[in-house]
């Protein structure tokens, strides 16, 4: 079984009608948004995250735990799209381009989240903790794949228990496999100009 069967659709869909898979930073940042809530509803079912919250933070129905840590790890999943576009394009797309994919994928995530429920109030609130994190995962990068996956687990848990190896290796492995896949995408899609 492919681990990754969103992409496929995904590359399937951007090689359509468009030639050498072209598409505009719009339309990128849009589809990237659509498999980060693909690559976020699978991991909320995921036996293993569902343990792991289970097991450091508790379950507590209503709200609480769950609903913090879904925010944590829909952060987590929009790290790891927002860094594959990075590492993809910098230095062959302009930076101006780069800023218009990761606009459009994180707006449609706000209007995504308040078409299903979120306060239009809470966004900006929300949108400070996603700069706060990215600015956390983004220091973690640059020293190992562990220690990203280390911050991941502070941030999902809110410290509650001792880190633990094996956990930090699952949010590490998460990250690894959310983002290799997409740069191997990225590596061969053309962007078109920005839409006027």
């Amino acid at each position: 079984m492919d681990p990754h069967p969103h992409l496929d659709s995904v590359r399937k869909e951007l090689r359509g009608p468009y030639p050498s898979g072209h598409r505009s930073p719009e339309e990128l940042g849009d589809t990237l948004a659509r498999l980060v809530w693909e690559g976020f509803s699978d991991a909320m079912v995921d036996p293993k995250i569902r343990e792991l919250l289970d097991r450091k933070g508790g379950h507590v129905d209503g709200g609480g735990i769950w609903d913090r840590a879904a925010e944590e790890l829909l952060i987590l999943h929009m790290w790891a799209h927002s860094r594959a576009v990075e590492v993809s394009f910098v230095g062959t797309v302009p930076s101006s381009t780069i800023r218009i994919v990761l606009d459009h994928l994180h707006r449609a995530i706000f209007e995504d989240m308040v078409s299903h429920g979120t306060p239009e109030a809470q966004i900006p609130v929300f949108e400070q903790r996603v700069s706060a994190r990215y600015a956390t995962y983004h220091a973690a990068a640059r020293i190992s794949n562990a220690r990203v996956g280390e911050v991941a687990l502070e941030h999902l848990t809110h410290g509650n228990g001792a880190p633990d190896a094996a956990d930090t290796l699952l949010l590490t492995e998460r990250a690894i496999t959310l983002i290799h896949p997409l740069l191997d995408f990225l590596e061969g899609l053309k962007l078109a100009d920005a839409e006027v």
